[in-house]
């Protein structure tokens, strides 16, 4: 459902008038992430404009998620790799009667009358078109319109509050806090969404490798890999020897945000220099919520991300065939949720549904929009997905990235690796820019003395049902036989601890190890050195001085979104040589790469750092450490150890 225009809403007829105020008992529920920058109030919201409302109900066994994962994941337990059913998980995390009672009964008695509530077929959610009067009256809350520069509008509420007695029965009260708080895109950005006729407004989502802007004229072979990465390079750094047998029934997923979009004579360029037998091959399209790549436009902050995913992904794997998940129009793009919707029905109504102010929002009626239903559960959830995105942890409440963390656990429990990139700006957040003193971003591309100096962790790498994934390099003058480091060229892997999620117990020894005997020079003001908190990259792969062929050219590409496909690329070898051996795929792997038994699978890295926020970052060491993770995979003796589970 789309939120009204607010052109519109003076026009729309009143719905039935709230009654008297029940704010008795009220507690804060939630609180903007984010104070909008450049952004001007410019009033507050008509009392009678129409605001879809979305009540996301609390889940049954939310708790238990880690549990139930690590039954299927740990490769100690007597049930690895007997991964649950779709309608087991959905059984399993549905909303009690009691929740679904009591939100009802609190609605009602605030006026709401109950043949204008709407339960969702799953139980996820309960949606209500109300007045502003009726909802500021209902959650303690006060909406306004901001308005950028360029025209553009956007509504929302500082802050909500609800019953305590309601409390533990809802999740998140969707539109309320969330906020899109970037300027509008160029043409070579991210677009997120149009907001009308006024202007596109950009995501806080990163996307996009990086190029040094040097073309690459000639041949490389393995001498240069210190200077050229290519496929080569990477078989011959981590031990990859395998070819697929079992293609028809394994599935890997690459995941691009509108418009990021691949060209076919990139990939064709790449594959006559280095690939040659996958000439003329294409990925399998799954248009989620209107998805097409677009090829009108072509520049590599358009092109660069798919090409480099797709040429090293289908190089590295070939003959696997690769499904392209191209999610969102050209009008309001998409976010990590829309993906989600695509993979699991489920989601598009788990605890509230996508958020309008984060997500696209389908169908789409803005002329050259994607004016059909929304994309959800279009397709299995493939058994690898990468994706090279991700957002500042800090841009987005803790309500909304928990709720997302859930559906990745949920796939893990499904029998999905998800491998996401850390970044590239080290310690730092999206464009460089780090937390304030608050633990919240202090950004403004105009004003630049409101860089904070907290380190700013990446989401959805702060997830730990997610792999992050780091970078590395091959250092100047050095070989393919010779010792990675921290990628230190063009850009710094990203790494840190959340702000959000707990330590995992699968990674507690690791992450205890690194701040006892490596205590990083820094105190609680600048990172969370509780010791309690989720860390990443769990693991690495090279990141630097890729050949890739974009817009004709081969250019050299820097960056995590370079090392996400190799990762999943290797993961993809192995489902298919687990499928071929009569078994299943291997789904979350983390609890696996952190046990004993996989400790001899890495190239432990152990030079370079991850600077940001005006300091050093922290150092790769011996052992895991927030800059490399685990370190690089030996694919030979992973692949073994991954073949003896069952």
């Amino acid at each position: 459902m789309r939120l009204v225009s607010l052109s519109l809403a003076a026009t729309l007829v009143a719905l039935a008038a709230a009654l008297p105020s029940r704010r008795h008992n009220l507690v804060l529920h939630e609180k903007r992430a984010m104070e909008p920058v450049d952004w001007t109030l410019s009033r507050k919201l008509e009392p009678d404009a129409v605001l879809p409302m979305r009540f996301g109900l609390t889940q049954n066994n939310l708790h238990r998620i880690e549990e139930m994962l690590m039954s299927v994941a740990h490769p100690n337990s007597p049930t690895y790799g007997q991964h649950f059913s779709p309608e087991d998980v959905v059984d399993i995390f549905a909303p009690s009667d009691e929740t679904i009672r009591a939100v009802t009964e609190w609605l009602v008695e605030s006026g709401i009358r109950k043949e204008r509530l709407r339960l969702t077929a799953s139980k996820g959610w309960i949606e209500v078109n109300t007045t502003t009067a009726e909802v500021e009256d209902l959650i303690n809350a006060e909406y306004h319109v901001y308005t950028h520069s360029s025209g553009a509008q956007q509504i929302g509420c500082h802050s909500y509050s609800v019953p305590e007695h309601i409390r533990e029965h809802i999740d998140l009260i969707q539109p309320t806090v969330h906020f899109l708080h970037r300027l509008p895109p160029r043409t070579d950005q991210m677009q997120k969404r149009s907001l009308g006729p006024s202007g596109n407004i950009e995501p806080a989502i990163r996307t996009g490798p990086k190029t040094d802007g040097k073309k690459v004229t000639i041949t490389p072979g393995l001498e240069d890999c210190d200077q050229h990465i290519t496929l080569d390079c990477l078989r011959a750094l981590y031990s990859i020897d395998y070819t697929p047998q079992s293609t028809d029934k394994n599935t890997f997923g690459i995941l691009e945000l509108t418009p990021q979009a691949f060209l076919q004579s990139d990939l064709d360029l790449f594959f006559a220099n280095f690939s040659p037998s996958q000439v003329g091959t294409s990925p399998v399209l799954v248009s989620i919520d209107g998805g097409m790549p677009d090829t009108n436009r072509q520049n590599f902050g358009l092109n660069g991300e798919s090409d480099l995913d797709l040429q090293y992904a289908f190089g590295l794997t070939n003959p696997q065939p690769i499904l392209l998940l191209q999610a969102g129009d050209l009008i309001q793009g998409a976010s990590f949720n829309n993906w989600l919707d695509a993979v699991d029905g489920s989601f598009c109504t788990f605890e509230g549904g996508d958020d309008p102010t984060q997500d696209g929002i389908y169908p789409d009626p803005v002329p050259g929009g994607f004016n059909q239903p929304e994309s959800c559960g279009i397709i299995k959830p493939p058994f690898v997905v990468s994706a090279s995105y991700g957002q500042d942890e800090g841009s987005v409440t803790q309500a909304y990235a928990a709720r997302q963390c859930a559906e990745y656990g949920k796939l893990g429990m499904l029998g999905t690796t998800v491998v996401y990139s850390t970044g590239d700006n080290g310690v730092a957040g999206n464009g460089g820019f780090c937390l304030g003193p608050d633990g919240k971003l202090s950004i403004s591309l105009k004003k630049t003395s409101w860089l904070g100096t907290r380190f700013s962790p990446d989401f959805p790498v702060s997830c730990p049902f997610v792999t992050g994934i780091g970078a590395t390099q091959i250092n100047p003058g050095s070989t393919v036989n010779d010792p990675e480091s921290a990628c230190e060229q063009v850009i710094f892997s990203g790494g840190g601890f959340s702000n959000f999620f707990a330590l995992p117990d699968y990674q507690a020894t690791a992450v205890t190890s690194f701040l006892q005997n490596h205590p990083p020079p820094f105190t609680s003001e600048q990172f969370n050195n509780s010791g309690n908190v989720r860390a990443f990259p769990d693991i690495s792969a090279n990141g630097a001085n890729y050949v890739v062929a974009v817009d004709g050219d081969f250019v050299s590409v820097f960056g995590t979104s370079c090392s996400a496909p190799v990762v999943g690329s290797m993961i993809t070898l192995i489902n298919d040589a687990r499928i071929t051996a009569g078994k299943g795929p291997v789904g979350f792997i983390n609890p696996a790469l952190y046990s004993d038994a996989f400790a001899d699978s890495f190239h432990d890295i152990t030079t370079g750092n991850n600077p940001g926020c005006n300091t050093d970052g922290f150092n790769a060491t011996e052992g895991w450490d927030p800059v490399t993770g685990l370190g690089t995979p030996n694919f030979t003796v992973l692949l073994s150890h991954f073949l003896d589970l069952p």
